[in-house]
C-alpha cells in the first residue's frame, strides 16, 4: 500500500504528471514517434496517478477531507483525459462511456459530448462487439489488462485499432471501471481542431466541465475543410437527382416512383433502404390516405433494397415480408411523424427481428440507422428507413435533413399518383359506362369495336359508339362530345341514349338526328356523329348513313378496294334548322363498314405530322382479308408505333363486315 498523500503532496504530484503528460503529447506529435512507448507511458502515468488518489485521504474525515480528495481527483481525471497523446475512454462495468478525451473524439469523428454515454461497442462494427462485450466483462471479473483488435467506425470510413483494456477503481464509484486506450492503427488518425464543428465542440467541452456523466444531446457526424464541401455537393446532388426522377413521370406512378426513390438512395446513401407505407384503401374519395396515427391503417413494408450480393438479396426478400413492429424505428417515426437518427446503433433490435428472432440489424451487418416520414403535405403515410455498416462513416444531421426533403417530395407524389389513380378509376368506370359492355350478335354480319383512351389526363372521354335494333333493322353510331369530363360525359350519355331511343319509332337516319339534335340544344356542348341504319337487300346490306359533321365512313371490298362514303351536315346541338349529310352504300359479302373519330386522324408523331387519312386507307387495305376484329387490332398498333403511344386524344372504331351466305 503506497504512502498516503495529503492535499499538497497531490497537487503536486498532478503538476509533474501535467508536465510528463506535456512531455508525452509533444513526443507523440515528431515524426519518428514510438507509438507503442508512448501508449505505454500514458498507461504508466494513469496507473501512478491511480495510485495516488487511493491514498489521498484515506484516514481523513469530515466534508471538507473529503470534497478536498473529490477536486483533487477530478483534476488528476481532467489532465489525464483531456492530455493524453492517446485516444482514451473511461468505461463503466456494463460498458456504458464516462469520458473521452479529445483524442477519442477525434478518432470517431465527433464530440466528447456526443460520445458520453453512449455504450462503447455502439462504436464498433458488428463483428467486433461480441468479443469486446466478453473481454470488458473479463477485464473486470479478473483484473487482468488485455489487448483487443477493434474496428471503430470513425466518421469518414472505418479505424481498425488494437484497444487495451485495464480495470481501475475511482474513490466514489462502487464498482470498478475500466480505460480503454486506443494504439496504432492501420487507418490513420486526423486529429484537426477543425474536425469537429464549432457549435459541437462547444458542447463537447461543456460536457467535460459540468456533465461528464450526463446524458448529452446528439449532435452528427460532420466533416470539415474540402471533404466537408464535397459531401454537401453530393447530397445537394442526390437531393436534386431525386427532385427530377419525381417529377421526370409524365403520368404519376406510385410503384415507379417509390422503387426509382429507393435504388437512388441505395446507390448514393445508405446499404440498406426500406420504404413502408399505408396502403390506399379503396372506398377512400379523393383519393387521400386513411389518417395513419391512432387509426385503423399501419404501414405495410413496399421495398427493401440492399447490396447486390447473394447473401444480401436473399436477406432483402425476408425482409420484404416483415412489416414495421410496434417499437421499432420505423413504427416510431410513423407514429410520432418525426425523423430519428441512430448514427452509432446501441439496440440490435431497432428494425425488429425476422421470424427465427433474429435481429434484423444483425442480420443485414448495420451500425447506423436513420427514418424519416413520408408525409403527403397533411398526414404522415409511410416511413424511409436507411441503414448502412460505417463502411463510409455513420448518417449525420445532413444525411438526414436530405432525407427529410425526400420523404417530403415522395409524399407528394404518391398523394399525387393516388389522386391521379382515384380519377382514372372513376374516369374508367363512367367510360364504361357510356359504352355498349358486349356488342349484339347480327345475323349475317360480323360486329367488332376498339376503344382507346388519350394517354394524357384522367378526365371521361367524349367518344362514344353503340350497335342496337331499330324499327327495320338494326343501327351503328358513332359520334364524339366536344371536350372532356363529367360534363361532356353527360352530354354523351344523352345522344348515345337519345338516338338509340328515337330509332325506335323513327326509320330515317336523318330524322334520329334531328329529334337528337333538338335534345342537345340546351347543352354547352357540340356533338359530331354518323349513323348509319342496317336493312337486308339480297345477299348483302344496304346502309343508309346520316352524317352531323363527322368524318366520313368507309367501306373496304373484299377484294380490298376502298370507298369513302360523303361528308357533311353540321354538328348536333348548334342549330335549330339542324340538316344532316346524307348518303346510301350497299355492301356485297366481305365487304366491311368502318366508323371512326377524328382522333384516329389527328393523332400525331413526335414530329407534329398526323396519321390522317391515307395512312389509315392503307393500313385498312392491307387487312382486307383479316377477319374484322384483327382488321381494327392493326389499326390500333400502327396508330400507337406512328405517335409512340402518345395520344391526345381518344379513338374509337367500329365495324361491319357482311358474311359469305355459306357461313349464314
Amino acid at each position: 500500500m503506497p504512502e498516503q498523500l495529503d492535499p499538497e503532496s497531490v497537487l503536486r504530484e498532478v503538476a509533474g504528471l501535467e508536465g510528463r503528460i506535456e512531455e508525452l503529447r509533444q513526443a507523440a506529435g515528431l515524426p519518428d514517434s514510438d507509438t507503442r512507448a508512448t501508449l505505454d507511458a500514458a498507461l504508466v502515468e494513469l496507473e501512478l496517478a491511480l495510485a495516488a488518489l487511493r491514498t489521498v485521504g484515506g484516514e481523513q474525515s469530515g466534508a471538507s477531507g473529503r470534497t478536498a480528495a473529490a477536486e483533487d481527483e477530478r483534476r488528476v481525471l481532467k489532465t489525464v483525459f483531456t492530455d493524453a497523446p492517446v485516444p482514451m475512454f473511461l468505461l463503466d462495468r456494463d460498458g456504458g462511456v464516462r469520458r473521452v478525451n479529445r483524442q477519442a473524439a477525434d478518432l470517431l469523428g465527433t464530440s466528447t459530448g456526443y460520445v458520453s454515454g453512449k455504450q462503447f461497442t455502439a462504436f464498433c462494427d458488428l463483428a467486433t462487439r461480441a468479443p469486446l462485450r466478453s473481454q470488458l466483462a473479463a477485464v473486470v471479473r479478473t483484473g487482468r489488462r488485455c489487448r483487443v483488435p477493434v474496428r471503430f467506425l470513425g466518421g469518414e470510413r472505418p479505424v481498425d485499432a488494437v484497444v487495451t483494456l485495464a480495470r481501475v477503481w475511482i474513490r466514489g464509484e462502487p464498482d470498478p471501471m475500466v480505460v480503454a486506450v486506443a494504439g496504432p492503427t492501420t487507418t490513420p488518425i486526423r486529429i484537426s481542431a477543425t474536425s469537429v464543428p464549432a457549435a459541437e465542440r462547444a458542447e463537447g467541452d461543456e460536457a467535460d466541465d459540468d456533465r461528464a456523466f450526463g446524458e448529452p444531446s446528439v449532435v452528427g457526424v460532420e466533416t470539415s475543410g474540402d471533404e466537408a464541401v464535397a459531401s454537401l455537393v453530393h447530397r445537394m446532388d442526390v437531393l436534386a437527382a431525386v427532385t427530377e426522377m419525381l417529377l421526370d413521370e409524365p403520368v404519376f406512378n406510385e410503384t415507379v416512383a417509390v422503387r426509382r426513390c429507393a435504388r437512388l438512395l441505395a446507390a448514393e446513401l445508405a446499404e440498406w433502404v426500406f420504404i413502408d407505407l399505408v396502403p390506399q384503401r379503396q372506398s377512400d374519395g379523393g383519393g387521400q390516405v386513411v389518417a395513419a396515427r391512432n387509426g385503423d391503417a399501419a404501414p405495410r413494408r413496399h421495398v427493401v433494397l440492399g447490396p447486390e450480393d447473394e447473401a444480401s438479396e436473399e436477406a432483402a426478400r425476408r425482409l420484404a415480408e416483415l412489416d414495421p413492429a410496434s417499437g421499432t424505428l420505423p413504427w416510431t417515426v410513423f407514429e410520432s411523424g418525426h425523423s430519428a437518427l441512430r448514427a452509432h446503433a446501441e439496440e440490435l433490435d431497432l428494425l425488429g427481428a425476422d421470424a427465427d428472432g433474429r435481429p434484423v440489424l444483425s442480420m443485414i451487418g448495420a451500425t447506423s440507422v436513420l427514418g424519416v416520414p413520408v408525409t403527403d403535405g397533411d398526414r404522415t403515410i409511410g416511413t424511409i428507413t436507411l441503414a448502412g455498416s460505417g463502411e463510409h462513416g455513420p448518417f449525420s444531421l445532413l444525411d438526414l435533413s436530405v432525407c427529410q426533403r425526400i420523404g417530403r417530395y415522395l409524399g407528394l407524389v404518391i398523394r399525387a399518383a393516388r389522386l391521379y389513380r382515384r380519377r382514372a378509376e372513376v374516369a374508367a368506370t363512367l367510360q364504361a359506362s357510356l359504352l355498349p359492355r358486349t356488342l349484339p350478335e347480327i345475323d349475317g354480319v360480323e360486329l367488332a369495336a376498339r376503344y382507346t383512351s388519350a394517354t394524357h389526363g384522367t378526365d371521361v372521354g367524349g367518344d362514344f359508339y353503340d350497335a342496337f335494333p331499330t324499327k327495320d333493322g338494326w343501327g351503328l353510331v358513332l359520334g364524339d362530345v366536344c371536350g372532356k369530363g363529367e360534363d361532356a360525359a353527360a352530354v354523351t350519355a344523352t345522344a348515345r341514349h337519345g338516338v338509340r331511343l328515337v330509332s325506335r319509332w323513327r326509320t330515317h337516319p336523318a330524322e334520329v338526328l334531328a329529334a337528337v339534335n333538338e335534345a342537345l340544344l340546351s347543352e354547352d356542348r357540340f356533338v359530331t356523329a354518323v349513323l348509319a341504319g342496317i336493312a337486308p337487300r339480297g345477299e348483302g346490306l344496304r346502309v343508309t348513313l346520316g352524317i352531323a359533321g363527322h368524318p366520313p365512313a368507309i367501306v373496304v371490298r373484299a377484294d380490298g378496294v376502298i370507298r369513302t362514303a360523303s361528308r357533311g351536315g353540321v354538328p348536333l346541338g348548334l342549330f335549330d334548322d339542324f340538316e344532316a349529310g346524307l348518303d346510301t352504300l350497299d355492301l356485297a359479302p366481305g365487304d366491311t363498314l368502318v366508323l371512326h373519330s377524328d382522333g384516329l386522324l389527328e393523332a400525331c408523331a413526335a414530329d407534329r405530322r398526323q396519321f390522317g387519312q391515307a395512312r389509315l386507307l392503307e393500313t385498312l387495305a392491307a387487312h382486307a382479308a383479316d377477319p374484322v376484329n384483327d382488321m381494327l387490332g392493326a389499326v390500333e398498333r400502327t396508330l400507337l408505333d406512328f405517335c409512340d403511344g402518345d395520344l391526345r386524344d381518344d379513338v374509337s372504331m367500329l365495324a361491319l363486315r357482311v358474311l359469305p351466305p355459306s357461313l349464314n
